[in-house]
């Protein structure tokens, strides 16, 4: 197997950080590079039943969102990734495990690393994980948390 792109999708919980020593590892052996994915909430807009909507407001809620994306993305790569051979960071907005999919599809990844659950999930297998995993044509490697 030739691994020249490795996903890691990251929400930037302790448990995502889990997944980045089996990154930086693979992307040192492989030398492949390393796509960083951040996917931020897509805010619905209310309608008149509950009050007013201002879609200035969902425009400022993406861009604070958008400004620490950056941010802790620019930090995980100079702290974490500097041994690595090159890194690229991707942010997006959507539904986590439908942006990993066609992120796989249009970049063409080879292999997808992320935490068996990330920052919101209770159980001890994410639903955004499962979805990858049973709906992706590449190897998916889980780390446990």
């Amino acid at each position: 197997m030739e691994v020249k792109r490795i996903l890691w999708p990251t929400d930037f919980s302790e448990n995502a950080s889990r997944a980045l020593p089996v990154v930086t590892s693979l992307s040192q052996q492989y030398g492949a590079e390393i796509h960083i994915l951040y996917v931020m909430k897509d805010y619905p807009e209310f309608g008149a039943h509950y009050g007013d909507f201002d879609p200035q407001e969902k425009e400022t809620m993406q861009a604070m969102e958008k400004e620490m994306a950056e941010r802790r993305l620019t930090e995980i790569c100079d702290k974490f990734l500097n041994e690595c051979p090159l890194y690229i960071r991707h942010i997006a907005v959507g539904d986590p495990a439908e942006v990993i999919l066609d992120f796989v599809a249009k970049e063409r990844i080879d292999l997808v690393v992320l935490a068996s659950r990330g920052n919101e999930s209770h159980f001890d297998f994410s639903s955004i994980t499962d979805r990858v995993i049973k709906c992706t044509t590449v190897p998916v490697v889980t780390v446990p948390v």
